[in-house]
């Protein structure tokens, strides 16, 4: 079994995942796709029987699946599964329709509407950019005036990133969200994340600590991964004041370095053991 891990940095996570590969008896090969020139419409990368897709830029990744995709080899993940991630409203707009409970959420093309969205929902919202990760460019914004100067400033930088104004209700959660990893059918392991930021992304700092499984978190989390296309997804939960639980985002590349000292699960082994799976069929 010959299975490329596709990538440009290696972390600690594509150096975890080549190893479970290789202990499970695979032919484990990193490529890096800044040395690629793909041709649509041809074979590329033949002679393997799946590829994982760890790519760090969600452009390279988005466009290099929608090429790979269509050559008939087990793309880990999906074109579809990448390309509704790494957009926040097209992420929110597939759960809304699978019927996920997710913060409200509007979006505005002008400063002016998006001023006039944010009075309508309520401070505090928070503003954030349809791409990005690690919890970059989020803004909370708590009165008229932080909305008058954060949406000027976007509108002065303009580009992708500033010119969609995404408008989310303020969920004033208990210092802490949680991560789930969905593999497949399965969640793999639940983590909260705490922090005294309102921002818990343990890339901003949050403390990863153990979180059980319980049959609302499993539930809610194969729902999300169900209503992006699957794969292996992770899944962040935002706990309310009334004890409901939302889906906020969910990521198509998930790092786990940071769960691995909160969980005693194998995580590279279980993704392995689901890209090996997904080879042979």
């Amino acid at each position: 079994m010959r299975i490329a891990v596709l990538c440009s940095r290696v972390r600690v996570e594509e150096k975890l995942l080549l190893k479970a590969l290789q202990a499970r008896g695979a032919i484990a090969e990193r490529v890096d796709v800044r040395q690629l020139a793909l041709e649509v419409g041809s074979d590329n990368l033949p002679g393997y029987d799946a590829i994982l897709v760890r790519c760090i830029s969600h452009s390279r990744a988005y466009y290099v699946t929608r090429i790979l995709d269509a050559q008939g080899v087990p793309v880990v993940n999906s074109h579809h599964v990448i390309a509704t991630c790494g957009d926040k409203l097209l992420t929110t707009a597939a759960l809304i329709e699978a019927g996920v409970p997710t913060p409200r959420t509007l979006i505005a093309f002008t400063l002016e509407t998006a001023l006039t969205a944010i009075e309508e929902m309520g401070y505090p919202v928070v503003i954030k950019p349809v791409h990005g990760s690690w919890g970059r460019l989020l803004a909370k914004v708590n009165d008229r005036e932080a909305a008058e100067a954060i949406l000027e400033h976007k509108h002065t930088l303009g580009g992708v990133n500033h010119s969609i104004f995404y408008i989310q209700e303020y969920i004033a959660k208990p210092q802490r969200d949680i991560r789930t990893l969905v593999v497949g059918d399965e969640v793999v392991y639940a983590i909260y994340r705490r922090s005294s930021h309102w921002i818990t992304n343990t890339a901003r700092g949050g403390e990863a600590l153990s979180c059980p499984i319980t049959p609302p978190i499993a539930e809610l989390s194969l729902a999300a991964a169900r209503a992006v296309g699957g794969g292996i997804v992770a899944v962040d939960l935002l706990e309310t004041p009334d004890d409901r639980l939302l889906v906020n985002e969910v990521n198509h590349t998930p790092e786990f370095h940071g769960a691995m000292q909160a969980t005693s699960v194998d995580i590279p082994g279980r993704i392995a053991d689901y890209v090996l799976t997904i080879a042979t069929q």
